[in-house]
């Protein structure tokens, strides 16, 4: 469900949502609510960037890693072959 807003705009924004609306065939609405997607992707997007640089390094001084991973592997696989033994439900 959309939520109703309203926003002040530019006249040359406008007139930019305007024009991208036209070329594009979608309501001005449908613009503006694109370029916030996008923002707001651009954002998250950023944030995923920063703790990753910040949790880089944070386990270089462990020494039971390949153990560990290796451990979680087999579990995945494990599962991926439980999976794929089970039969499907009626229907699938």
């Amino acid at each position: 469900m959309m939520e109703r807003t309203q926003i002040y705009l530019t006249k040359e924004q406008q007139k930019a949502v305007k024009s991208v609306a036209e070329r594009r065939g979608k309501t001005q609405s449908e613009i503006i609510r694109e370029a916030i997607n996008y923002y707001i992707a651009q954002q998250i997007g950023d944030n995923r960037r920063e703790l990753m640089h910040q949790a880089a390094g944070m386990w270089a001084d462990r020494d039971d890693l390949p153990a560990f991973f290796e451990e979680l592997r087999r579990e995945s696989d494990q599962e991926l072959t439980d999976e794929q033994t089970q039969p499907l439900p009626v229907g699938h």
